[in-house]
């Protein structure tokens, strides 16, 4: 292999773990800042139902925007079209076949693990089926399905995290 054609494909490899890197580093500083600040602060201040709106209108503005940004750029900067392509292989390895298969088994466990613990643009990322034009009607039902089971859960979790630091402030107090 000649010097030229090494050092394109070394540069091809190093500009995509740059891209990766930058967009899950951005992407984790957002998500922690919005549902480790933002989120709950929302909930202290405007309580259970008004900060679970403002933050749930908020999460929705957000996920469509990325989504937008997504498939303008078409590309995957965080990695979610490898992620499938290990679950549409057998695996090379034990590891890779039992992740492959953990995969495989449920888009339904996909879609509740990842609403969770992600939020919609991920989950719908993960489960539609590679494209980058757009949501189809398909999409449209994981995002609103995903915004609604995310959004809620954080909702509690926010309410029961600011209730027992408020109740622990208080008996302290």
């Amino acid at each position: 292999m000649n010097e030229a054609v090494a050092d394109a494909q070394g540069q091809g490899w190093r500009a995509r773990t740059a891209e990766l890197a930058t967009g899950l580093a951005t992407s984790a500083a957002i998500n922690w800042a919005f549902d480790w600040l933002l989120y709950p602060y929302a909930i202290f201040k405007l309580g259970l139902v008004w900060g679970g709106v403002a933050m749930s209108v908020a999460s929705f503005l957000s996920c469509i925007l990325v989504l937008w940004l997504y498939d303008l750029l078409k590309r995957d900067w965080l990695g979610i079209e490898a992620i499938k392509r290990l679950r549409d292989t057998d695996g090379q390895t034990r590891l890779r076949g039992l992740l492959s298969r953990m995969l495989r088994r449920s888009n339904a466990v996909a879609f509740l693990v990842l609403s969770i613990q992600f939020d919609p643009f991920i989950t719908v990322a993960y489960l539609r089926h590679g494209r980058f034009d757009g949501l189809s009607r398909r999409d449209w039902r994981i995002f609103l399905g995903s915004w609604a089971v995310g959004n809620g859960s954080w909702i509690m979790a926010c309410f029961l995290g600011v209730s027992a630091l408020t109740w622990l402030w208080q008996f302290v107090h």
